[in-house]
């Protein structure tokens, strides 16, 4: 099981990144990312903490906690260079705050982000084809989220990514110890959507490869 778009007390989580991982640690994940909500007022003071509790706890736990960082709501000319900038402090998977259905982001905001090479676009909402196609050319993930209301577009998402080719990720989106998923849990989440289990089996695969090519 693995986890890429969770969040401590760094943003509007609960739990301080210890606990956050004992927690998924005994829930059996592999991996978690922790992305705490940012922009440019927060970048700098998240992911150099980030960075070092996980260089500390990785040292004790059987449970890889990965460096992140989620850029919400943040001005479309600004994505590229925030996410430039969150990769030199340290982060090592971007997700932008995609356009959900349920917040007011910026109309513009997938595009904007797949154009600036984030991993992940998470909860994208109503994301038309020709951005689900380039997220396909770019390798970006599009999210399945098991978070409520950022839930309700994942029929369409998947759908998108099935016709374009796009790689899923299902990710909780987990603000506090009763958001983690169960691996039961996260299957179910990609059903709904209406995958098969080989289809989520290779988004499974996907997630295991994308952390393993990444820096330790």
């Amino acid at each position: 099981m693995i986890d890429l778009h969770t969040h401590c007390l760094f943003s509007d989580g609960e739990l301080v990144p210890a606990e956050h991982l004992r927690r998924v640690e005994v829930l059996g994940y592999e991996a978690v990312a922790i992305t705490d909500h940012a922009d440019s007022s927060n970048l700098d003071f998240i992911i150099p903490r980030l960075v070092a509790v996980a260089r500390d706890l990785n040292q004790h736990s059987s449970t890889r906690l990965i460096p992140g960082i989620e850029l919400t709501h943040v001005p479309l000319a600004m994505i590229a260079e925030l996410t430039e900038r969150a990769r030199k402090l340290g982060a090592l998977v971007v997700v932008a705050h995609g356009e959900t259905v349920v917040e007011p982001v910026r109309p513009g905001t997938n595009r904007a982000s797949i154009e600036a090479g984030v991993d992940i676009l998470s909860h994208p909402g109503l994301i038309t084809e020709a951005d689900a196609a380039l997220a396909a050319q770019k390798g970006v993930f599009l999210e399945l989220s098991g978070r409520k209301g950022h839930s309700l577009t994942n029929g369409h998402v998947a759908r998108q990514a099935m016709a374009t080719g796009a790689r899923l990720v299902v990710n909780a989106d987990a603000h506090g110890p009763g958001d983690f998923l169960t691996a039961a849990a996260a299957e179910i989440v990609a059903l709904g959507a209406g995958l098969s289990r080989p289809q989520y089996d290779k988004i499974r695969q996907d997630m295991q490869t994308f952390v393993a090519a990444l820096p330790v």
